[in-house]
Formats: structure tokens, sequence, C-alpha cells
């Protein structure tokens, strides 16, 4: 199947994960549950990736969110292109 030339509709948090990784740049996992209330960041990311989105995560071995030491925490960035990601079958979920 070929891939399609327009990347498929996004809505609810998907959109809003992707809208916020657009605007920053990158973000932790800790950052979109505690900031932005999206409690299933991981699923969301799952959803986009199966739209074929290219959201790249990077464990950090440790960092401090709000002063507190944070072990093997996901960072999420998009990668480029943005969409389809190099893996994307043309299969969108």
């Amino acid at each position: 199947m070929s891939k399609p030339l327009t990347p498929p509709p996004v809505t609810g948090q998907c959109l809003q994960v992707l809208s916020l990784l657009r605007q920053h740049g990158s973000l932790l996992s800790l950052t979109l549950t505690a900031d932005y209330a999206i409690p299933e960041t991981a699923a969301r990311i799952h959803d986009l990736r199966a739209k074929g989105f290219n959201v790249i995560t990077t464990i950090k071995e440790q960092v401090i969110f709000r002063g507190c030491v944070r072990k093997r925490v996901a960072n999420y960035s998009l990668g480029t292109p943005e969409w389809p990601s190099p893996d994307f079958t043309g299969e969108v979920a």
C-alpha cells in the first residue's frame, strides 16, 4: 500500500501532546503528566507513532523534577521528518 500524502487527523490528548512537542521541542513524560494533565502519556505517544508520527524517546538516567531526583525518565521529541516516521508502513491506525 502506498503512503498517504498528508498526516492523518489527530484529536484530543494526542493533538495536545503533538502540539506541545512542536512548541517545546522536547518534553519529559513527568512534565506532560504533571503540568498538562495527560495521565497516560506513553499511551498517547504510542497512538501518535501508530499514526506515523516520528516521536523519539530518550531515557534520561536521572533528572531533577520539582526538586526531587527522578530516575529513568522518558524524554519525548519529534524527529525529522515529523511525519511520516522512517519506519512507517503506510497503515494508519
